[in-house]
């Protein structure tokens, strides 16, 4: 099996034995095509494939989703100074998603527990809670409230929003993906999903590497890249006001 991408001009080169082969051909957006293609050894063969605009899943039924825990994940991944990166998460997070009934006036909030940072190191993890980094006796958690709802092509959101971390707060990014709803298979529950993901800038919420780094401390670099795979029920067919 053969993989690649294709350059910027959509065209997408690979040397491959005579015979009969197949291709899958993908794109954010749009419908999957597969193609069968048949390989002279006496000439090049050159195929055109046009993929068509996939048609964007429904929206959620207005109303308010919770988080399910134990179907999301928070997770993050950092680059270890002179090292490979490291990979950790947070296991303790409240919040949901409260979809009205224009999906772009839909806000987000999510609640974390900053002590439950995990890196599967417990040395490493003691360290991310002191006062050098997350600093969780002053600052138990960290929170995000969403401002705006953009729509992208297909399946895709932009949600903006407000993350306080440290009593810090800026203005990020996340680059969403919606999954569609089922239903869970328990009695009348409801579910969807979602990924997300956005890049964090260590200095942006005063956590000063370059001052680490003169002081010995082992340190992570200065972004680190934040995954979320959400899961969400349906819990009311009420839509709150978002807050102030």
């Amino acid at each position: 099996m053969t993989k690649g991408c294709t350059d910027l001009y959509g065209t997408f080169t690979v040397g491959l034995p005579p015979g009969r082969h197949s291709a899958l051909i993908t794109a954010d957006g749009l419908i999957p095509v597969q193609v069968t293609v048949d390989i002279d050894a006496r000439r090049q063969t050159h195929r055109k494939v046009t993929l068509e605009h996939s048609s964007p899943l429904a929206p959620p039924r207005p109303g308010v989703w919770l988080f399910d825990p134990p179907h999301t994940a928070i997770r993050f991944i950092a680059r270890h100074v002179g090292m490979g990166n490291v990979h950790g998460g947070f296991t303790k997070f409240d919040g949901g998603v409260h979809i009205a009934e224009r999906p772009e006036d839909s806000y987000a909030e999510c609640i974390i527990d900053a002590a439950s940072i995990n890196t599967g190191n417990r040395t490493r993890d003691n360290h991310l809670r002191s006062a050098d980094f997350l600093d969780v006796a002053e600052y138990p958690h960290i929170q995000f409230v969403s401002q705006r709802f953009q729509r992208g092509m297909g399946n895709k959101w932009a949600v903006r929003g407000v993350l306080t971390l440290r009593d810090v707060s800026r203005t990020v990014s996340l680059e969403t993906e919606y999954l569609g709803s089922v239903n869970g298979g328990y009695g009348e529950e409801l579910r969807c999903a979602a990924r997300a993901k956005t890049e964090l800038h260590r200095e942006d919420y005063t956590l000063n590497w370059r001052n680490m780094l003169a002081r010995g401390i082992a340190i992570v670099g200065p972004t680190v890249q934040l995954e979320l795979d959400i899961q969400v029920m349906f819990r009311c067919g009420e839509t709150p006001t978002p807050p102030d």
